[in-house]
């Protein structure tokens, strides 16, 4: 018996096991620019076909990037079966992720997941494996808020007068229906959840689970936000990864946490040493990261909407804690680079939850990896408030100065294809002029009788 029909009775095989556990359907997504998933499902028992790559598409312009075009070439999708899951929400569908390939073999240009591969295995022929953690903050509102004629959103908690609700009990406990399925949800499919709790905005919520590879984790948010809004529909509830959904409340960040460990060493850290003191690659991967960090907002801070969050107050004057400024510190949060104390990772605060983790961390990797073959150093670390500290740059204030550093950095070149950088650039230079040219309440409030 041939190599092929051993595979195509393992998938068979498979798709009988799946059958079994009541699986009916099975998705193959791939993952658009805004990071949601896109996917036709089939029947299970089409399962080998669709890992053998049965299923195409045509992507260019309904995915949040590119101009539609009618006669575009199709793309076909390649699953893969490492990433094969049973929705824990609706046992019907088993769910892969999955690459995008042309006709002519080769990798597709806006395909974000083989985009992050790319720089992972970069970082492999470096002699590094890499690892990620993500912190997912949202906001949990209540069902009043989708009625036809609400004029605004209103938070999952009955929160006392509080400066704030981060780490409070009884706030937390007012969405223990949520939180409890979500982790039970996360726990049916390993993700394995360490931490959770009410963060800083009313009605703001964070689960932090175990970090991964850069390529795991941003499979994991991809099922970890799927899963919330499915979670609060099936609540009649709603969930928001909006950056800034309002203009007196903190924002929602998905803070990176980036490690490198040795790929020949017993996987140690390459960012501390025996003693837990920052080694040079992890300065150096530190300053990589800030020597691109105008262009990386692009990608990191990829909506109108995010650069509402990176402002340094509320519009009540008070600290909006949201890193702005191009600097590292240890505990000091107004910077965008964090090097905390409790593990060896190097965190990007300035990462929202609009981000397409997949582009965000193939992006940020390659920044790290350049600072560490040129020897970069990030200089001395920042650990006071920068917020009025005007020697340190801020990061872009709007999406258009963004997309501009964007454009004109060399490491975008060499991340990103050309076809992919016109129409990104393209698209969101769109999204910028169509926003600038609203005219808002509150223009209409200070300006009408002029």
């Amino acid at each position: 018996m041939d190599t092929l029909q051993l595979v195509k009775n393992k998938h068979t095989e498979l798709a009988e096991d799946l059958k079994a556990k009541g699986v009916r359907y099975v998705t193959a997504s791939w993952i658009d620019i805004t990071g949601r998933p896109r996917a036709k499902s089939n029947p299970v028992d089409k399962l080998p076909s669709l890992l053998a790559g049965s299923t195409r598409y045509t992507p260019r312009g309904i995915t949040g990037i590119g101009k539609m075009n009618p006669v575009e070439e199709e793309v076909t999708s390649q699953p893969d079966e490492s990433t094969l899951t049973i929705l824990p929400w609706d046992r019907r569908y088993a769910w892969m992720a999955a690459d995008m390939w042309s006709d002519k073999g080769e990798q597709f240009e806006l395909c974000p997941r083989s985009i992050l591969k790319k720089q992972m295995n970069i970082a492999t022929e470096m002699g590094y494996s890499t690892t990620l953690g993500i912190e997912p903050e949202f906001y949990l509102f209540k069902p009043e808020s989708l009625e036809p004629g609400a004029d605004r959103l209103i938070p999952m908690a009955q929160v006392a007068n509080l400066k704030s609700p981060a780490y409070d009990v009884m706030t937390k406990l007012d969405t223990t229906e949520f939180i409890d399925r979500m982790i039970g949800y996360m726990e049916e499919i390993d993700m394995q959840v360490f931490a959770f709790g009410a963060e800083g905005g009313v009605g703001q919520f964070e689960i932090d689970f175990y970090y991964g590879t850069f390529l795991e984790m941003a499979d994991r948010l991809t099922l970890f936000k799927m899963m919330a809004h499915q979670v609060a529909k099936e609540m009649g509830l709603l969930v928001s990864f909006m950056p800034k959904p309002y203009a007196n409340i903190w924002g929602n960040g998905a803070h990176f946490n980036m490690g490198l460990v040795s790929a020949t060493d017993n996987n140690e850290s390459i960012f501390r040493d025996k003693n837990k003191q920052w080694t040079n690659e992890a300065l150096a991967f530190t300053a990589g990261i800030l020597k691109h960090a105008p262009a990386l907002a692009a990608i990191t801070n990829p909506t109108v909407n995010s650069y509402k969050r990176l402002v340094p107050r509320l519009v009540d004057g008070s600290p909006s804690w949201a890193p702005i400024k191009i600097a590292y510190g240890h505990n000091n949060r107004t910077c965008m680079i964090r090097l905390p104390e409790n593990r060896p990772a190097v965190e990007n605060r300035s990462v929202d939850t609009a981000a397409n983790a997949y582009l965000a961390g193939a992006f940020m990797l390659a920044a790290g990896l350049e600072g560490i073959k040129e020897g970069l150093h990030p200089g001395k670390a920042a650990d006071f408030s920068t917020y009025d500290v005007d020697e340190i740059p801020s990061l872009p204030r709007n999406l258009v100065e963004a997309v501009d550093a964007f454009k004109k950095d060399p490491l975008t070149y060499e991340v990103f294809s050309e076809g992919f950088i016109k129409d990104y650039v393209e698209t969101k230079t769109e999204e910028w002029e169509k926003s600038n040219a609203i005219v808002t309440d509150w223009e209409r409030e200070q300006y009408l009788l002029l």
